[in-house]
């Protein structure tokens, strides 16, 4: 329901209303979720919006044009399905919220004021702020494909056709010992060469970071030793987690070809040519043969 009812906007008309606000979240796994800052539960049209989040927000400013629009959602993380772990993987980032204004003395008068999508999620004593982005922001977002050397696929999805699965390119193996902030030793994976791993995906499957993915900045063999590094600014593993680790690629076509034997698939466009190829001025002793500019 977008519009106003009758019975509605009588409601809005007069001098003492009994109004709050409704939050319905779509998470990006498809998950629902819907918060009040009522002060009991609400069922508005056969959703249930729980008030135990606290949520509160900012001024709401909405602008004519193609100006993007933003507002704050502020409160506590006190819901049972309201978790710390599901904000650090992201699960709400580009989540769509829509927001409803409600009669709270009677939940069949409503309606949709506004419809964002989740933006930046800040982390701060126990709460958090989220800010919500009007749909005008996706305007703001390249769309489409990029013309590009590198490719643009993800490893293993349906364009890159990589089989991850397989023994030679995923590895398993457990936390040996913290030698820094995101870095640590692992054992399991002695078989692999050193880099072999290097802007990979790690994923846990045991201890609290179980089920959360990450990217392997590096992945060295020293001493003996196999150590990964990962972001220093990811939460960091405890010793005796479990994991899983997908092999690198950076991208570049000559790792496709023989790193992967998947050249056929390839996502972008290794033979385009530079700044240096498309601008340069001709002089002897160049070749201008048709061939290709990469091999």
């Amino acid at each position: 329901m977008s519009g106003y009812s009758a019975e509605f906007a009588a409601h809005l008309a007069q001098d003492c209303t009994t109004l709050c606000h409704c939050w319905l979240v779509t998470r990006r796994d498809g998950t629902t979720l819907g918060f009040t800052d009522h002060d009991r539960m609400l069922t508005v049209d056969g959703k249930i919006f729980e008030p135990q989040s606290g949520l509160s927000q900012s001024e709401v400013r909405t602008s004519l044009g193609m100006a993007v629009d933003t507002v704050d959602v502020e409160g506590a993380l006190s819901s049972d399905v309201l978790v710390e772990k599901d904000i650090f993987a992201w699960l709400y980032d580009g989540a769509k919220v829509e927001t409803f204004l409600v009669n709270w003395m009677d939940a069949s008068q409503f309606a949709l004021i506004r419809t964002s999508t989740i933006g930046r999620i800040e982390r701060r004593d126990g709460q958090f702020v989220a800010e919500l982005e009007s749909l005008t922001a996706s305007l703001d977002k390249p769309n489409g494909r990029v013309l590009r050397r590198q490719c643009d696929a993800q490893l293993g999805d349906g364009r890159c056709k990589v089989v991850t699965d397989d023994p030679t390119l995923k590895g398993e193996g457990t936390v040996e010992a913290i030698s820094g902030a995101g870095r640590f030793e692992a054992s399991g994976l002695g078989e692999y060469a050193s880099g072999w791993f290097s802007l990979g995906e790690i994923s846990w499957t045991s201890g609290p970071l179980a089920g959360r993915s990450f990217a392997v900045l590096d992945h060295a063999v020293r001493g003996g030793k196999v150590i990964l590094t990962v972001s220093a600014a990811d939460p960091q593993p405890e010793v005796g987690a479990e994991f899983t680790i997908i092999a690198g690629c950076d991208k570049s076509f000559k790792t496709c070809r023989e790193k992967f034997g998947n050249g056929l698939n390839f996502r972008g466009f290794p033979h385009l040519p530079g700044n240096d190829g498309a601008y340069r001025y001709v002089a002897d002793g160049m070749e201008f043969d048709g061939g290709a500019l990469v091999e």
